[in-house]
């Protein structure tokens, strides 16, 4: 590799916070670039707690193949966090008892594999395999001044580590310093966005067994041999989901988020106030949880949690990622996906500049494609909170939410081929119609759901996706290998069977609102062959799994 000559340094990549973000950046360079000095500054002491107070402990294709394959990380993902049964859903927009409500799962782990996340065990992890990789990892370290530089020149970070002041001049500083947005703070980066949503959660000290919420022999058999506990679980209501997420370190993670009009945040700002919610909205999950030897160890929230970033990539030699960047909502665990694809972007930007390429052109590339990503995954959650409780509409929506995701977004990220430019070229119309699909799709949806105020609660419905054979087949195929004729040949593939799924869902929608607007559905359907594509989707397979 040719390199440029540079001025001295005291290190070449300094990354501020050693958190999630941060400490997998700094495998992800040591991996790739070895001779590269790597130093990591972080405020909170080494080694944390156990069930740390951290979101993102649920992790989905994306992000567990980042720290399984691309990291490396295999091993102690295995034998030290716990093995996910995937995203589970409960439907209801009234107060239920649980065998009573539909739900949406797996009986059986889908091939490509995701795990629950302790945050403290990993990021102690983390940190002692960075330190084993040669690292410079300092944490108790508080940054006092950033001065970057708009020439060539270095950056220059004051710090108070041990009891003293250091200055450190670096090449490239990368903010991974979470909600704190160090340089977006100095920069004045900051961009709100309208998803308009508030959270609050907590963690206790043991596990509740879904499974032995209810004697009915139907509702302990319809999943089996799932192990309820070990899913991401969702309890759907009208403007708000509650989750459950198992932590290896023999804690529950639980949290309420709400949209912000429907459920206002002061109604659960406090323990008290979020189990006196739940036991107006969710009275099988706070009976359930509302136990002496469950003993609260921590309490948090955070009013309107999702925000973009005006910019996140510099040709001034720095970048954001993480929470120091942007965040979405946690309802389909995107965030360490995001933390993956945004890393990856910081690597190429970082190799580049190594080589001796001008970096400012690729910079606002990857920037404008990661934005993309954001805004086309924002679209799954902005607005829809008022129909989550929707026991016929939201098993819809989950499995077009899904056939977006694997069709698209996670096939780039595990062929490596996010920064590949002349493929992301000629992908660009395909991906182009599905954003379009997905637009309309979710318009869709908002009015479906909206407009049935009275969903048919008589019977509740087991949709069980690992029955579902495309499921199987798009779940496992992200791991192929695939030349590029291949994968590009697959990606239409997709996309065609995105068009079959939404002229189905546009059926089911019109049998109970025959004068349901499409949104604009129909015309784009009109444009492209929607006839039967076997090799994705059999005929009316989306009929027959989920119509009531």
């Amino acid at each position: 590799m040719s390199t440029v000559t540079q001025a001295p340094v005291d290190t070449d990549i300094l990354i501020l916070g050693g958190g999630l973000a941060g400490l997998t950046l700094a495998l992800q360079l040591r991996d790739r670039e070895p001779d590269l000095r790597v130093t990591v500054l972080e405020r909170r002491a080494h080694p944390v707690r156990e069930a740390a107070h951290k979101v993102g402990e649920s992790t989905v294709e994306i992000g567990a193949h980042y720290f399984a394959d691309v990291l490396g990380l295999r091993e102690h993902l295995e034998t030290e966090q716990v093995r996910k049964y995937g995203l589970r859903y409960f439907f209801t927009d009234r107060e239920y008892d649980v065998q009573d409500c539909s739900e949406m799962g797996v009986s059986r782990l889908l091939p490509t594999p995701s795990w629950q996340l302790d945050r403290g065990r990993f990021e102690n992890f983390l940190g002692d395999r960075a330190r084993e990789r040669g690292v410079d990892f300092r944490d108790g370290a508080v940054v006092r001044t950033l001065d970057l530089s708009e020439s060539d020149d270095l950056h220059t970070i004051g710090f108070d580590h041990g009891g003293e002041s250091h200055t450190l001049r670096a090449r490239w500083v990368v903010d991974a310093s979470g909600r704190a947005g160090l340089i977006k703070r100095k920069l004045g980066l900051a961009q709100a966005n309208d998803h308009d949503a508030n959270a609050v959660w907590w963690r206790i000290d043991g596990q509740s067994d879904l499974d032995g919420w209810s004697d009915d022999p139907g509702w302990r058999t319809r999943f089996a041999p799932a192990e309820r506990w070990k899913s991401t679980n969702h309890m759907c209501g009208p403007g708000y989901w509650f989750w459950l997420i198992p932590l290896a370190s023999g804690s529950h993670s639980l949290g309420i988020v709400c949209d912000a009009k429907m459920h206002p945040l002061e109604t659960m700002n406090t323990f008290e106030k979020a189990m006196d919610w739940l036991r107006r909205h969710q009275p099988r999950v706070a009976e359930a949880l509302d136990k002496p030897e469950y003993a609260l160890q921590d309490f948090l929230f955070l009013r309107h949690f999702s925000y973009g970033c005006k910019q996140v990539y510099s040709k001034h030699r720095w970048a954001l990622t993480g929470e120091a960047g942007l965040f979405l909502d946690p309802f389909y665990s995107p965030g360490s996906d995001f933390i993956a694809i945004s890393n990856t972007y910081v690597c190429e930007l970082i190799r580049k500049d190594r080589a001796g390429e001008p970096i400012g052109q690729y910079a606002d590339i990857y920037q404008q494609l990661y934005f993309s990503f954001y805004e086309n995954t924002l679209s799954l959650y902005q607005d829809q909170y008022p129909i989550f409780g929707h026991p016929q509409v939201m098993p819809v929506k989950v499995l077009w939410d899904y056939a977006y995701y694997w069709s698209l977004l996670a096939p780039l990220f595990f062929s490596r081929r996010q920064a590949d430019l002349s493929m992301l070229t000629r992908l660009k119309p395909a991906f182009a119609e599905g954003r379009a699909l997905n637009l309309a799709m979710q318009r869709l949806m908002r009015d479906w759901g909206t407009r049935d105020a009275a969903p048919d609660l008589k019977q509740a419905r087991a949709y069980d996706q690992y029955q579902v054979e495309w499921c199987r087949e798009m779940n496992g195929g992200l791991t192929d290998a695939l030349d590029d004729d291949a994968y590009y040949a697959r990606t239409q593939r997709s996309v065609a069977g995105m068009r079959q799924l939404a002229a189905e869902v546009l059926a089911l929608a019109r049998e109970s609102f025959p004068d349901i607007d499409d949104r604009g559905l129909d015309a784009l359907l009109a444009s492209h062959d929607t006839g039967q594509h076997p090799a994705m989707l059999p005929e009316h397979w989306f009929a027959r799994e989920l119509a009531a």
